[in-house]
């Protein structure tokens, strides 16, 4: 059984960056693709970043091409996404997530099969 614990979430003003964790325990992470979500409040959760299980394909909503990336260190058998350039508008808790094979290579959310808890991210203006 996978677990997926995020961390990195805060309080940070506009224009800076933020690096979220998904450490996974219980199971490598190398065969699950790992996807980025956020929900702002009062929205319904979206997707953000998708990363590929070898991490050679990545797919980034709009909203966060240019600005996020994710990337994942299998030696310590963790996803991150850097946030650069943050807005107000990036404001929500952020989830990652785990999908296993067959791989959808989409943000839809009935396919990843494991949840983080979600870490909080607000930006100020």
């Amino acid at each position: 059984q996978l677990q997926l614990v995020e961390s990195g979430g805060g309080l940070v003003q506009a224009g800076g960056s933020l690096r979220l964790s998904c450490k996974g325990f219980g199971v490598n992470l190398d065969v699950y693709a790992i996807g980025w979500f956020r929900q702002a409040p009062g929205k319904e959760r979206e997707g953000v970043s998708y990363m590929s299980y070898s991490g050679s394909y990545t797919m980034y909503a709009d909203s966060a091409k240019g600005r996020f990336t994710s990337s994942r260190d299998l030696a310590v058998n963790t996803a991150y996404l850097q946030m650069d350039n943050l807005k107000p508008e990036d404001t929500g808790v952020y989830y990652c997530a785990a999908e296993r094979p067959p791989y959808g290579g989409s943000f839809s959310q009935d396919r990843f099969h494991y949840w983080g808890q979600g870490t909080q991210v607000t930006v100020s203006s």
